[in-house]
C-alpha cells in the first residue's frame, strides 16, 4: 500500500456495516434482486446499483488435499496417500491433525485418462491402494490421479491431482 494516495483515489472502508448474506442451503444457486448503495437514498436513487446475482456457497466447499502421493508396493500396486485440510479451526499448531469439519471423512478418487473418468470410487479414509490388476485395466499409465474431499453440504470440492507413471 503506498504511503501517500493520488488524489481522486477511490477508497472503501469495510467496518462492521458489511455483513455476510445469510442464505438457507436450499437458496444456494438462485438467482436474486439486489440493490447496493447507500440507505438513506432509497432504492429508486439514480446511483444505487441493481444487480442480479446467484451464489454458490464456495464458503462451504472443503479445500482439496495436500501431498498426494503414490508408493509403489511389491507386487506393483500402488498406495496412494493425502493429506486433509479444513476450513473449521485448521490454525492451530497444537493439534496431531485437523479437525474434520464435515459430519464424515469421504473423498472421491477419480483416475483419468486422455481427458476420460475410467474410475470413479469414494473412500473413508486419506488412502487408497491402487491395485495393479485395477491399474493395468485402466491402461493407467500417462493418466491421471484426482483426490477431492466430499462436503455433505456442498458435494466434493477442488481435486488435488498427480500424474501416473508406469
Amino acid at each position: 500500500m503506498p504511503g501517500v494516495w493520488p488524489v481522486g483515489s477511490m477508497v472503501i472502508l469495510l467496518d462492521d456495516a458489511l455483513t455476510q448474506l445469510d442464505l438457507l442451503p436450499s437458496e444456494r444457486g438462485l438467482a436474486r434482486h439486489y440493490r447496493i448503495g447507500t440507505l438513506a437514498r432509497g432504492v429508486d436513487d439514480p446511483n444505487v446499483i441493481h444487480r442480479i446475482e446467484a451464489f454458490t456457497g464456495v464458503g462451504l466447499r472443503p479445500y482439496s488435499p495436500v501431498h498426494l502421493r503414490a508408493k509403489l508396493l511389491p507386487g506393483g500396486d500402488r498406495e496412494i496417500t493425502w493429506v486433509r485440510r479444513t476450513r473449521i479451526d485448521g490454525d492451530s499448531w497444537e493439534s496431531f491433525e485437523v479437525p474434520l469439519g464435515e459430519t464424515q471423512e469421504q473423498y472421491l478418487i477419480r483416475v483419468m485418462v486422455g481427458g476420460i473418468i475410467v474410475r470413479e470410487q469414494v473412500v473413508i479414509q486419506p488412502s487408497w491402494t491402487y491395485s495393479l490388476a485395477q491399474f493395468e485395466a485402466d491402461a493407467a499409465p500417462g493418466g491421471t490421479l484426482m483426490v477431492a474431499q466430499i462436503s455433505d453440504r456442498f458435494g466434493p470440492g477442488p481435486f488435488a491431482t498427480l500424474a501416473l507413471s508406469a
